[in-house]
């Protein structure tokens, strides 16, 4: 795959992480929010994809966390 591919990928996860918080900070949406964690989810899950491929590995710790608790919100929230 070219490497401008993994430069998109990182950037459109990057937008959806920031327009998340964004959207957050504006009081649109709920943290706790479906929108909110999905926003997060592929966000992180983007971004996670451009650091592998740059081996940026605090980059791929931090993001790896932050897709799981974005899952987890997910989880949480179609429990209730």
């Amino acid at each position: 795959m070219p490497t401008i591919y993994f430069e998109i990928i990182g950037w459109v996860g990057t937008i959806a992480i920031m327009v998340a918080y964004w959207l957050v900070s504006i009081g649109k949406i709920s943290p706790v929010s479906k929108t909110y964690q999905l926003l997060n989810l592929f966000g992180a899950g983007f971004v996670i994809i451009n650091v592998v491929f740059h081996g940026a590995l605090p980059s791929v710790a931090l993001n790896t966390i932050w897709f799981f608790i974005a899952l987890f919100g997910l989880f949480q929230k179609s429990k209730k």
